[in-house]
């Protein structure tokens, strides 16, 4: 089965060093593998100041966190049929945190940036990490799809868990 996916990719930053716009539709749709036929969500690739804000007022945190997700849910009334029904949500990656999580856990950017992505559509489509059981059952899950498209295990170096 093939995903059709619709992606729009905003880039909110000055980072350089980012990933290829075609790596970050791939890796959103091998999450969405098996799991959805067709989608569409939006990734927006963001800085440090703006992720502090979205953090603050979503999360009532302080500080960037590597990923947001805000999924979509599909007003009451509306057919399933509906082609808005395919909207499955937004991320936000602040590329200055994933970026340094990178270095700091000794991980290839590349690797880093797939894993937020795939972390970020699994929350997309209801996979949480709130309790160990569904800890396990979300890592083993990145661990299959990241495998998948040619990485590492995430976890491996004993990272902790993305936000």
């Amino acid at each position: 089965m093939s995903v059709r996916l619709e992606l729009d990719l905003q880039i909110a930053t000055r980072a350089t060093s980012l990933p290829e716009a075609a790596a970050f539709e791939r890796w959103a749709a091998a999450a969405l593998e098996g799991r959805r036929a067709r989608a569409a969500l939006t990734i927006r690739v963001a800085g440090t100041e703006e992720a502090t804000i979205l953090n603050r007022v979503y999360r009532g945190r302080d500080g960037p966190t590597n990923v947001l997700s805000f999924p979509f849910e599909l007003p009451p009334g509306v057919d399933p049929r509906d082609p808005i029904a395919e909207l499955i949500g937004d991320l936000v990656i602040c590329a200055d945190v994933v970026e340094r999580e990178a270095l700091a856990q000794r991980k290839a950017a590349p690797a880093h940036w797939a894993h937020m992505v795939v972390h970020g559509v699994l929350h997309l489509l209801d996979y949480d990490h709130l309790t160990e059981p569904d800890a396990a059952r979300m890592e083993s899950l990145e661990t299959q799809i990241l495998g998948g498209l040619g990485f590492p295990t995430p976890y491996e170096t004993g990272a902790v868990r993305s936000g």
